[in-house]
């Protein structure tokens, strides 16, 4: 997928050729204005008369951001589903695993995801969202590597919880830098490029689980123990190049020059949703409280959540249980990334050209419902179509980008939108929680109930969808959006970067 967007290239179209000296401003600065206006008002005399061509920008930028997001995806993804690969590796036998222990393993990382989302929207109002990302992507790895030393039951879930933990940061703080760099119609293929990590994740995870497994029985550690130390030890060093390599803001980017930066400020001012204002403010958190937008989101994505937790903890135990061995199920989950990736960059292009958010979340949450019909009702004896059934789910992947990408985009107000992505990312753990949860060890081998889950869940997910377009246009109406030209210049003064919520600034339109 390109994810340098559809814009015209230098000259032909007036958005993609900016003059840096037309950044500038008269009037006194508020205290609540953002960070980026500071900026601004401070360099609008840089490299007077030079034009920027925000095409060729726009992909320095995509080489020089995307791919350290994308490989915190990918292994936040891999070092949480690796445990659905360790119990067909022996896991379950070497810690002595009974019962429900391995679902409440699986649950508690999410738990501790959710729990720690609540001090983590004041720690990234205090903390730049880069250095606090690269600093948590460290930490989940130690806690990943320290998983290898797991001796019972309970030292294996202190790990996980500790995951949980330092991963809870991942989705909010992605969201926030890539709504720093993008305007929000740019922003979509971006969030779809980071987010295939997770396809790539499961077929990592099915071929690195293959590979340990072929290691000898006079190992001096075990294939699942490796995994988890190797696995550990390459994120801690992700972790650290994110530190030392991502920008707080595009203020702070080095390879950036300062009409750069002024040129690519004045693009994304459009977006009305600012870059940096570290001032908490507790009046737009009771905003949030009482927002319906945020409450349809935060069910959406428990909705869509409940079968991402089912296929990240147990579909190589589905897949074994059609009469596969643990080294065959490792391999047939991998095309279950493959099906990820395809309606990623689908719904990434679809929206690019043709917007419509929520039509493309419809168009895969149908492949999940049938995928879930699949492994609902045909007997197990029917390895191909439950099979099928197992990939099709992946398709609710994608949707889970979009929900973000539709968080950070619609919801202004630096104290709000901090508070309603932790929000909705603690929504994901917690369709995660209640995913493995429908998996109890008196269904086994079949898990029915459990499938049922993911096929009702997915419905109920595409109603709440069409209701949230639905409040989008009412609202957009009522603010007769006929009125308003989104161009550059209409939003470069000091007004449009006063830390206002999309309630208080009247002009703010909300994208569907």
């Amino acid at each position: 997928m390109s994810i340098s967007g559809k814009d015209s290239i230098h000259g032909t179209n007036p958005k993609d050729s900016i003059n840096v000296t037309e950044a500038n401003t008269n009037g006194d600065i508020s205290k609540e204005t953002d960070a980026a206006w500071n900026f601004l008002d401070g360099h609008h005399d840089a490299v007077p008369g030079e034009t920027v061509d925000i095409a060729k920008l726009r992909r320095r930028i995509d080489f020089r951001i995307v791919p350290l997001m994308f490989l915190c995806y990918t292994l936040q993804f891999l070092d949480k589903v690796i445990l659905n690969y360790a119990a067909v590796m022996g896991i379950n036998k070497d810690l002595h695993l009974k019962g429900n222990d391995f679902s409440n393993i699986a649950t508690f990382l999410f738990v501790g995801l959710l729990c720690f989302e609540i001090p983590n929207i004041y720690l990234l109002q205090v903390f730049p969202a880069a250095k606090w990302l690269g600093i948590n992507v460290m930490l989940w790895g130690i806690a990943v590597a320290c998983g290898a030393a797991a001796t019972s039951y309970r030292t294996l879930l202190v790990s996980r919880v500790f995951l949980g933990m330092f991963e809870a940061t991942i989705g909010p703080s992605l969201m926030l830098i890539s709504s720093q760099w993008y305007t929000k119609s740019e922003s979509a293929p971006r969030f779809s490029f980071w987010y295939l990590g997770l396809g790539l994740g499961q077929i990592l995870g099915g071929v690195i689980s293959y590979a340990f497994q072929h290691m000898g029985p006079d190992a001096r550690l075990s294939g699942w123990r490796t995994m988890f130390l190797t696995l550990g030890l390459v994120t801690i060093i992700v972790g650290s190049l994110v530190i030392i390599f991502l920008p707080d803001t595009p203020m702070k980017a080095k390879w950036l020059s300062d009409h750069e930066k002024v040129a690519l400020l004045k693009h994304v001012s459009v977006n009305k949703t600012g870059i940096e204002n570290r001032r908490f403010r507790a009046q737009e958190i009771l905003e949030a409280l009482v927002d319906p937008q945020i409450y349809l989101l935060l069910l959406s994505v428990i909705l869509l959540s409940v079968s991402s937790g089912v296929v990240t903890t147990y579909s190589s135990t589905l897949i074994r249980n059609l009469g596969y061995d643990s080294k065959e199920a490792a391999l047939m989950n991998t095309p279950s990334g493959a099906v990820s990736i395809f309606f990623t960059l689908l719904v990434g292009y679809g929206i690019r050209q043709a917007s419509h958010r929520w039509a493309w979340i419809i168009v895969c949450i149908i492949p999940a419902i049938i995928g879930g019909a699949l492994m609902s009702f045909l007997p197990t004896t029917n390895q191909s179509g439950t099979l099928a059934g197992i990939y099709l789910v992946n398709a609710v992947v994608a949707p889970l980008a979009v929900f973000y990408n539709w968080t950070v985009a619609n919801i202004a107000g630096p104290t709000k939108r901090a508070f309603a992505v932790a929000i909705i990312s603690g929504s994901f753990s917690l369709g995660n929680i209640i995913g493995p949860q429908t998996f109890q060890a008196r269904d086994a081998p079949n898990y029915r109930p459990a499938k049922i889950s993911v096929m009702v869940t997915q419905a109920v997910c595409a109603v709440t969808t069409v209701l949230l377009f639905l409040y989008y246009v009412r609202q957009n109406k009522k603010r007769d959006n006929s009125s308003d030209s989104e161009n550059e210049d209409a939003f470069m003064t000091p007004e449009a970067w006063v830390r206002m919520t999309d309630k208080e600034n009247k002009k703010f339109r909300y994208s569907y």
